[in-house]
């Protein structure tokens, strides 16, 4: 049963080497004349006179491929995507016939059509061989076994019907031969058919535009699958959705040695032509394999990212609640706690009030620090403008702010921003001998820039301290970076760069 469908695939492919010959004969008739038309056109052009010649002959030429490219994707399955429009630019005759000329994909076209009728004539020749030999044979031992062939004689040996048996028995192994040979040129069109009409990419190039170059659809983009996470990631890692029915877009698997690899996502204008699509992901299998390899090691960076993202938003939840707490609990029983200490001083005139009274107002300002500390609320009440100054308000040295930000950000950038710019002010007013300081938080595009300088002594070591291991640790969190410019003698400058998702 197998070798039966063997066979038949194999009659099937000799078949279809046949049929492509057959259709494609006026693209191997009329291939050198086209070439020669357009080199006419191209050389009147250089007396600009030559582009309307150069025009119909390229359209001459591209017509050709067209045929060609058609009958390779229906008798050969080669899988070659459309060939792209020409570039014809603006201006006068001989500008646009330099557009032209530049055209990679046209020069394409040409070689292909100079080198087509070469090779087919080389290949018939190697291929029809045996099928010669073949039909010579089947036609003698007809002829001998009939007594009516146009020979008397097959070499020393009269052609009677004993040698006609003869030469029908060497028939048998000449059309296995035949169909061999027929098999083997349709391979060889297959692949010199992709190989000539199907654009070279370049090996390194993204395989985005390396796609949308072959398909035409500068929209196309790639998900990569993932097979132990179960989903598709963009080259970023991040996770992308495949688009469902009617939305106008369309996706097409790309799997290679039995393996999901991708899909690409394309316009749905493209589905009704699966082949090209098929073409395109085929030639850069491999690519789309290294590029699901790095889009891999990035998905599980942002898992990491993410995680401690994370990390850092559960423990300023708990820092807020645990300010709340303080806030609504022991501090106001505290500053309940005052008013009855006033209203019992009120009648009883008694000095030891006095006393409990300010060591409770130090309780209570120590408290009140404490909660801010932990997480202020005005941060969360007011925004970032306000909680910066007033953690300039409180500052032990002159302190010059400027916030340029008006609208509320998310939340862990604002308290990543926040507890940058207290940490940076603590370390001036404790180690940094500076008279004054200066912060600046402002909009850069899609990025939040906070700065803190002073001018106090530097030489800031960041591997030294805790404290600015925190900070580095707490902005990376959020996808950002930290520089620390310290140099002896001229003061510090903190300058972190936080990225504000939309």
């Amino acid at each position: 049963m197998i070798a039966a469908l063997e066979l038949d695939d194999r009659f099937t492919r000799a078949g279809h080497a046949i049929a492509y010959l057959a259709v494609t004969l006026p693209v191997t008739l009329l291939a050198l004349p086209a070439v020669a038309f357009l080199v006419l056109g191209a050389a009147l052009s250089v007396a600009g006179i030559g582009l309307p010649v150069l025009l119909a002959a390229a359209a001459f030429c591209r017509a050709l491929e067209r045929l060609d490219r058609r009958a390779a994707n229906r008798w050969l399955g080669a899988q070659v995507p459309p060939i792209p429009q020409p570039v014809l630019g603006t201006g006068g005759a001989f500008r646009r016939s330099l557009y032209l000329l530049s055209d990679r994909s046209l020069w394409r076209t040409v070689t292909h059509l100079t080198l087509r009728p070469l090779l087919v004539v080389a290949m018939l020749v190697v291929a029809l061989a045996p099928v010669f030999v073949f039909a010579l044979l089947l036609q003698l031992g007809v002829g001998g076994l009939a007594g009516a062939a146009d020979v008397d004689y097959v070499g020393p040996w009269p052609l009677n019907a004993w040698v006609g048996l003869v030469l029908l028995a060497f028939a048998v192994p000449a059309a296995a031969l035949s169909i061999a040979a027929l098999e083997a040129l349709y391979r060889v069109l297959a692949v010199s058919s992709h190989a000539l009409l199907v654009p070279r990419m370049a090996p390194g190039g993204p395989v985005r535009e390396m796609l949308a170059e072959s398909l035409g659809d500068r929209t196309v983009s790639v998900a990569y699958w993932l097979p132990d996470r179960e989903r598709f990631v963009d080259e970023l890692g991040r996770q992308v959705e495949l688009p469902p029915p009617g939305s106008g877009r369309a996706w097409t698997a790309v799997d290679r040695d039995g393996r999901r690899l991708a899909a690409i996502i394309h316009d749905a204008a493209l589905d009704t032509s699966p082949e090209l699509v098929m073409a395109a992901a085929a030639a850069s299998s491999l690519a789309i394999d290294n590029e699901r390899l790095k889009a891999d090691l990035q998905a599980r960076v942002e898992e990491l990212r993410l995680s401690r993202l994370r990390i850092i938003e559960a423990g300023d939840a708990a820092r807020r609640r645990i300010e709340r707490d303080l806030h609504d609990g022991a501090q106001q029983q505290l500053v309940s706690l005052a008013l009855d200490l006033r209203m019992l001083k009120a009648r009883l005139k008694d000095p030891q009030i006095d006393e409990l009274t300010a060591r409770l107002a130090a309780a209570l300002a120590e408290l009140r620090e404490l909660a801010r500390g932990i997480h202020p609320a005005i941060l969360t009440d007011r925004g970032l403008a306000p909680a910066i100054q007033s953690l300039a308000d409180r500052g032990a040295v002159a302190i010059d702010t400027d916030v340029e930000v008006e609208e509320r950000l998310p939340a862990p950038i604002e308290a990543a921003a926040y507890f940058l710019v207290a940490e940076a002010l603590t370390n001036v007013a404790r180690y940094a001998e500076a008279t004054s300081a200066r912060v600046e938080v402002r909009r850069s595009g899609e990025a939040l820039v906070v700065e803190v300088s002073d001018d106090g002594v530097g030489g800031v070591d960041p591997s030294a301290g805790s404290g600015i291991r925190g900070l580095q640790d707490r902005v990376a969190a959020v996808g950002g970076t930290l520089e620390i410019d310290s140099p002896v003698g001229h003061g510090t400058r903190l300058r972190a760069t936080l990225p504000v998702p939309e």
